[in-house]
């Protein structure tokens, strides 16, 4: 199953590419383009594009709305972290074992460049082609998409996340910050996919809702595991760095061995929700497994 899933990673990695490098061609005399490209093209895992094509993948064949969602999907994730790594957020210099953008460029050019992915992952998902698709499913999954980028999704998140260092969270309060500055995205990805088939119901939105915000959850609780237990050239950026900030985390509340008892909840939480799709799932059951034992 292993080499399974790292065939499919490896061709939902390619297919998004693809989306992306023609979304944002090379424009070499052009440094806010350079920005763009080397923050996109750095060696993530490409794991929201992933849940999005297995989610719509459910369905039937990846659609060019699922192309276009996936890269969508992954331009607001680059976007978000090309500002979370900058001085005035996280300050971070590493990313994925390389310079962040800021460092690699410059703080203007990096504040920019997240911009301008944010604008492009808006233009690339409401493109229809030629005046041909259906108007109002485009329109749902932008708004789908807004809503988990903006104030009351991942943006909102980081604004709690800035707030709560040096300050006492509870476990509530905790997993609401994190269901949106993570799980809002993830949750994106995976209806995004849905939505892209033209063949989900409701029924299958809110069981791929259920799922997504367990494993959305579970993706942060795994990140602080592994702030704890791994090291700065596995993760590729700093370790500790969570606890150098003195920011609250699931170990923190609740030791690592809690957070590790969470986490395994999470995950059968996820594959419950799956039930109702059968052996269609598999690639989505199989992805939630390598958000929990993942190693960076």
């Amino acid at each position: 199953m292993a080499a399974q899933l790292a065939a499919y990673l490896a061709d939902c990695q390619r297919r998004v590419d693809a989306q992306l490098a023609s979304c944002l061609p090379e424009n070499p005399h052009n440094p806010l383009y350079q920005a763009m490209r080397y923050s996109l093209f750095n060696g993530g895992k490409r794991i929201r594009p992933a849940l999005c094509y297995g989610a719509a993948e459910l369905f039937g064949p990846a659609t060019a709305a699922t192309h276009r969602a996936a890269a969508a999907v992954e331009m607001i994730h680059a976007y978000s972290l090309i500002h979370d790594d900058l001085p005035a957020m996280d300050n971070d210099d590493l990313r994925r074992g390389k310079p962040t953008c800021h460092i690699a460029f410059d703080e203007a050019t990096a504040i920019l460049a997240g911009d301008g992915l944010q604008a492009l992952a808006f233009e690339t998902l409401a493109d229809q082609g030629e005046g041909h698709g259906d108007a109002p499913l485009t329109l749902r999954m932008v708004r789908e998409l807004a809503s988990a980028a903006g104030p009351g999704g991942m943006v909102g998140g980081q604004a709690m996340d800035l707030a709560a260092v040096n300050r006492a969270l509870d476990l509530p309060a905790l997993e609401a910050m994190h269901n949106a500055k993570t799980g809002a995205l993830i949750t994106a990805s995976v209806q995004l996919g849905a939505l892209s088939s033209g063949a989900a119901t409701a029924g299958d939105l809110d069981a791929l809702r259920r799922f997504s915000a367990a494993i959305g959850l579970a993706f942060q609780v795994k990140d602080d595991i592994l702030d704890v237990e791994s090291h700065t050239d596995t993760l590729g950026k700093r370790q500790g760095a969570d606890l150098a900030l003195n920011k609250p985390t699931y170990t923190s509340l609740l030791g690592l061995d809690g957070a590790k008892a969470k986490l395994a909840e999470l995950h059968r939480a996820a594959g419950e929700a799956l039930l109702p799709f059968g052996p269609r799932a598999a690639c989505l059951a199989a992805l939630a497994g390598f958000i929990v034992s993942r190693d960076h």
